[in-house]
């Protein structure tokens, strides 16, 4: 079980959303900037507009995991992941100035797609920055919700950095994907669905980007049951966030090597890696080849589509297997927006390696 780490989190912000959090001083939970009642107020906010995913053990998932193995179905969000929830919560709680000068967001594709969503909902002009050669499909379901779509850059934090020098000081009210309390709220409303259903779980697999699912996810977890361990999932070509809860300090990559863009982050960000490194018990990494081999098995097994990210939680619990082993383990599955170019290297890593004798 992870012990709480109190101790200074130094974490050198450039983006505009963190300047504030340039240090951040954990005191405990009690302390955080989201807690377990802010998650309850989100509660009638996101339910206003979405009903509860499910969660379902698969027999097939358990069999292949050698544990109990529930999937949270983000992927039937009607933006098809789970990052809608934060985007009804903080759209929905914007002052009339707020709106009336429009949203500004960053994304690889599902948080600006959350964004898009919960703006066409309330009436609110939305502009979104992605990066060049994103998920097309992602690209388009931006487009179709009314948001503006920008391309810039090569990838997640180069689109997020001209946002911020070029956007944002225009005006706007700019939403960070990771460093809001009340996206982070309203995302964590998918954990008090989870004990609903499952009240005491022994482990809650999450994939990391910046973190907010997992930060919503362990608040909700500490407070209803502390004995469920959290854990967030990263693509090993992407661990900045991995590491910098290892270490207690930012570490960046120069690049992502990963083609699963929901988790294509170099640098962390400050509030969530606060959040982290006070009530986060571990942090798992897998490679694509894992990611491509737990998407197939998501669709083999369950019908259902997942994408890189949303596949993460499998693709961990098949990795530490021996870790879970008996367990009942949940495994949000954060997305399924596959771009479907990647669908055939997906089938053939997974007929490769699981065909049947």
């Amino acid at each position: 079980m992870h012990t709480p780490r109190l101790a200074w989190i130094e974490i050198h912000a450039t983006d505009v959303e963190s300047q504030q959090w340039l240090q951040y001083e954990s005191k405990g939970p009690q302390m955080l900037p989201v807690t377990i009642d802010d998650i309850r107020e989100a509660l009638p906010r996101v339910r206003a507009v979405l009903r509860p995913t499910a969660l379902y053990e698969w027999p097939g998932l358990s069999e292949l995991t050698g544990c109990r193995f529930f999937l949270k179905h983000e992927n039937h969000q009607p933006v098809g992941a789970f990052k809608i929830r934060g985007g009804v919560s903080l759209v929905s709680s914007l002052s009339e100035s707020e709106r009336s000068a429009g949203v500004l967001g960053c994304s690889t594709g599902n948080h600006g797609q959350s964004l898009a969503f919960a703006c066409r909902r309330f009436g609110v002009k939305c502009t979104i920055v992605v990066p060049r050669g994103n998920n097309p499909s992602k690209n388009r379901a931006i487009r179709l919700l009314g948001a503006e779509l920008i391309e810039h850059g090569s990838d997640f934090d180069e689109a997020r950095e001209f946002l911020e020098r070029e956007l944002a000081p225009k005006g706007g009210r700019y939403i960070h994907s990771a460093n809001e309390p009340l996206l982070i709220a309203g995302v964590g409303t998918m954990a008090l669905e989870i004990f609903d259903d499952l009240p005491q779980p022994d482990a809650i697999l999450v994939p990391i980007g910046l973190g907010s699912g997992v930060c919503g996810t362990a608040i909700v977890a500490k407070a209803l049951h502390p004995r469920t361990e959290v854990i967030g999932v990263q693509a090993e070509g992407a661990a900045a966030v991995a590491r910098s809860w290892q270490a207690g300090t930012e570490q960046t990559t120069p690049s992502v090597e990963t083609w699963a863009e929901g988790m294509a982050t170099r640098r962390p960000a400050a509030m969530t890696l606060a959040i982290m490194r006070e009530l986060m018990d571990d942090c798992l990494l897998v490679n694509d080849d894992e990611l491509r081999e737990a998407c197939f098995h998501i669709l083999d097994r369950t019908h259902n589509l997942a994408e890189g990210a949303g596949a993460a939680t499998l693709a961990a619990a098949l990795r530490y297997r021996e870790r879970f082993a008996g367990k009942t383990v949940v495994g949000v599955l954060s997305g399924g927006n596959l771009d479907l170019a990647e669908l055939p290297a997906i089938l053939r890593a997974g007929a490769k390696k699981w065909a049947p004798a």
